[in-house]
């Protein structure tokens, strides 16, 4: 089984522009600042590619964790896809899609994830994880949109999320999607 959820964030740009900064290596870093992420092998800097992986190296939970993730997929500029390789995670894949709208874009981030350790994994996504990883994209996404001059949505204006829990199999998608707006 895994935990799902799903972050909906608008934008007063063109998604080209989204899209762009999202691949961007510094951006990230920069939207992360608060656990010291560093970006240590792979693509460290500028724009990451389809095939290409970069190692994350954070502090979270007072734990430094490394974590390897690879472009899967891309489709400029409406999609992209990354997912662990090598790190904490049974399973993280984090799709990004970015949908034109009459004033701008809409950024819609869908994270699938499983914890190790069985049982015990699963209480911690229910528990912590889960949340924590919701505000670490909100983070992410208020940074981004600050840096493309909408600090509006970077207080939570014009952002949405919504939430789920997947009781499915791996690889299929949540069982229901629940709003938590």
């Amino acid at each position: 089984m895994s935990a799902a959820f799903r972050i909906v964030t608008d934008l007063p740009v063109p998604p080209e522009r989204a899209f762009d900064l999202s691949l961007d290596i510094g951006a990230h870093l920069r939207s992360m600042a608060a656990t010291g992420e560093q970006a240590v092998a792979g693509t460290t800097d500028g724009r990451i590619g389809i095939g290409e992986s970069v190692t994350w190296r954070a502090r979270h939970f007072g734990i430094v964790w490394r974590m390897t993730n690879e472009i899967t997929a891309v489709e400029a500029p409406r999609t992209f896809v990354d997912e662990q390789v090598r790190g904490p995670f049974a399973r993280f894949r984090h799709h990004h899609r970015f949908d034109a709208t009459p004033t701008g874009t809409r950024m819609v981030d869908e994270i699938t994830f499983r914890a190790p350790f069985g049982v015990l994994g699963r209480i911690a996504e229910g528990l912590v994880l889960r949340r924590y990883l919701i505000a670490l994209i909100r983070e992410r996404n208020r940074s981004l949109a600050a840096e493309l001059g909408d600090a509006g949505t970077g207080t939570g204006t014009g952002t949405s999320t919504s939430t789920s829990t997947s009781t499915s199999s791996v690889g299929q998608g949540p069982a229901s999607s629940p709003s938590v707006s």
